[in-house]
């Protein structure tokens, strides 16, 4: 499996540097770093697109401009990076929806659950709604680099959960700064138990949790499924990531490096879903083949359909128009 995966890694790479010039030039300016942040281990999807587009990023511009990634939570939460890059220590990262939700709450809209379902209809929404995010991540202080993929959103626990009601005797894990799963836990009446990524291992270890949403790759990569037993066959919608740079450094690039840094990675945002997203259904596979147990929800399919649009009519207002759920209900429809 490990071979499989690395063959698509190095697919999806090759892909992805083919466009780009890749002579070098003779001589060379200093070259401009952006610093950036990613919860993603080194040798996941994610790092080895990252790694490529830096490749292709330096190529393309003589050198003058380039990335210094810290990965796998070396700079803490993505609350950290959000923090850091506010205060001049960071100039870029890479932050799943719940992060990004920190910037611009509305954009909290693509990770309801129950609402965008497939990758079809993320491309769609995304696809249509690109300007208008991109829009309030520029007000909000930030230039959008590149969209991401983190895989379908499951259940991972350590008994089996079937309808919404079992959580309630359970111990499941939220997001520090997950307001989606955390009122959905609050719906249903659960009580979640709120850490950061860095914390869930070792609460996993100590039993303070023993129920985790999260995609299969994501729970592959930091380990998290050797402490439980059971994964859901369904998911409850993606988890989008996005990468945002700080408009102060953005707008201090020449335009030619603007530019480049645009192309490079629209480039990297292909290779990147192409990976992330055939590597997340192995992944699932794979955990099945290491010992989990898929649990069956289809059964009690109307329950779960009914805490999520109870969460859905909760949230308006709070976090998003109801214009805007509309409208990436339209799109994700159509």
């Amino acid at each position: 499996m490990k071979k499989r995966f690395t063959l698509t890694f190095t697919l999806a790479v090759f892909a992805f540097l083919v466009p780009g010039s890749l002579s070098r030039p003779a001589d060379a300016e200093q070259a401009t770093e952006i610093r950036i942040a990613t919860l993603a281990p080194n040798g996941t999807p994610w790092t080895k697109v990252y790694n490529a587009w830096n490749r292709t990023l330096q190529e393309e511009t003589n050198n003058t401009l380039k990335f210094k990634f810290y990965t796998g939570g070396s700079m803490g939460d993505e609350r950290d990076y959000i923090r850091k890059m506010r205060a001049g220590q960071l100039d870029a990262a890479s932050l799943t929806t719940f992060g990004l939700g920190q910037i611009v709450r509305p954009v909290l809209v693509l990770a309801l659950p129950g609402v965008v379902e497939t990758y079809q209809q993320l491309d769609a929404v995304r696809a249509q709604l690109n300007d208008r995010f991109e829009e309030m991540f520029a007000d909000a202080g930030y230039q959008l680099l590149i969209w991401g993929d983190v895989g379908k959103a499951r259940l991972f626990s350590t008994e089996k959960v079937e309808r919404p009601g079992q959580l309630k005797k359970l111990r499941p894990w939220a997001w520090k700064d997950d307001l989606i799963f955390t009122e959905f836990f609050d719906v249903i009446g659960a009580n979640p138990v709120r850490l950061g990524v860095p914390e869930v291992y070792p609460a996993l270890q100590t039993s303070m949790i023993d129920t985790v949403p999260a995609s299969a790759l994501a729970a592959l990569a930091l380990q998290w499924y050797t402490r439980l037993k059971f994964v859901s066959a369904q998911s409850m919608g993606l988890i989008v990531d996005a990468s945002l740079m700080r408009k102060d450094k953005w707008d201090a690039l020449t335009p030619e490096q603007q530019t480049v840094l645009l192309e490079t990675g629209k480039r990297a945002h292909r290779a990147l879903v192409k990976a992330s997203r055939k590597d997340d259904d192995r992944a699932y596979q794979t955990l099945l083949k290491r010992g989990l147990t898929p649990v069956d929800t289809e059964a009690y399919q109307a329950e779960w359909n009914q805490a999520e649009a109870d969460l859905r009519a909760k949230l308006i207002g709070r976090v998003y128009t109801k214009s805007l759920l509309d409208e990436v209900i339209h799109a994700a429809e159509n």
